[in-house]
């Protein structure tokens, strides 16, 4: 089965879930799955509907044209996604290989309707785990002063590999406000449950103030440092036993299972990233949020 998935977000108004269901099927859709959100905060109204493309009556290429009328009358923005495109990753490591392991293995296993193209990484250390799995691997080693001409690499990659996503998978870098004008589909992973503990050594910071709860987060990168928008998080109890090493050790498994339902989410198109904005940019009483659709 082919679907056609829409995430739409708009001025909440009366009458949007049955304007947008009425389109789908006075075109022959049948609709599998259908989820909306009001986020009265916002004023918005975000919605996503997967329908099946068997018996619709539009072509593939007339979709897009066709629903932008409707999107024109509503005012809302939106985007369109085919099941049966499979998006290409790549995958940012440095050092630590327990997140690159396990999204390799859900992929080969399935969980993760993706290819994973290329692996890039600013050390060496893990160019054996990607050949193993017959992943091209590319070490591009960055520093202060080459850091621009580095991410140039970076980006040309990207574009020869023809990447839909990035995944920092561990990757010890920020990655330049340059780069991701030039590309912005990027998914993090962060050792703590964000907004507490940002930066470097979350979990030594966490120990020292004796915290109860630990957590991991995973977010799209934007430039400002871990404050993009959240897509998963989880946590995990400790206690005063609990050393550094047992804190990253707990912490790891989680790391593991947020960016990989993170990732998962966002290829299945169940993230809506939405935030009210002005000339300057994002409005910083509300900021940019994500609505996760089940």
């Amino acid at each position: 089965m082919t679907t056609a998935t829409l995430l739409i977000s708009c001025t909440d108004q009366k009458g949007l879930v049955a304007k947008i269901s009425d389109w789908v099927f006075s075109h022959g859709g049948n609709i599998l799955h259908a989820d909306q959100h009001a986020d009265s905060s916002a004023g918005l109204f975000l919605m996503r509907v997967e329908w099946d493309l068997d018996g619709f009556d539009l072509a593939r290429s007339e979709i897009s044209a066709n629903f932008a009328q409707l999107a024109i009358a509503t005012n809302a923005k939106w985007k369109i996604h085919f099941s049966d495109y499979v998006p290409r990753i790549a995958i940012f490591v440095s050092k630590q290989d327990h997140c690159l392991y396990d999204l390799i293995l859900r992929q080969r296993s399935h969980e993760l309707a993706a290819t994973i193209s290329v692996v890039i990484s600013n050390h060496p250390n893990l160019e054996k785990v990607a050949h193993n799995f017959g992943i091209n691997y590319h070490h591009i080693a960055i520093a202060p002063d080459n850091k621009l001409e580095q991410e140039k690499q970076q980006l040309a990659l990207l574009k020869q590999y023809e990447i839909d996503l990035v995944v920092l998978a561990k990757y010890m870098q920020v990655l330049s406000s340059d780069f991701l004008t030039k590309f912005s589909q990027v998914i993090n992973i962060h050792h703590s449950f964000l907004p507490a503990f940002a930066g470097a050594n979350p979990y030594h910071r966490a120990h020292k103030r004796g915290v109860k709860i630990i957590g991991a987060t995973a977010h799209y990168v934007t430039d400002q440092l871990d404050e993009g928008p959240i897509i998963e998080q989880d946590v995990i109890r400790v206690s005063h036993r609990d050393s550094v090493t047992d804190l990253i050790r707990k912490g790891k498994d989680l790391e593991r299972i947020v960016l990989a339902r993170a990732v998962r989410q966002h290829l299945q198109n169940r993230v809506l990233v939405y935030g009210q904005t002005d000339e300057q940019g994002v409005d910083s009483n509300l900021g940019l949020r994500t609505v996760v659709f089940d």
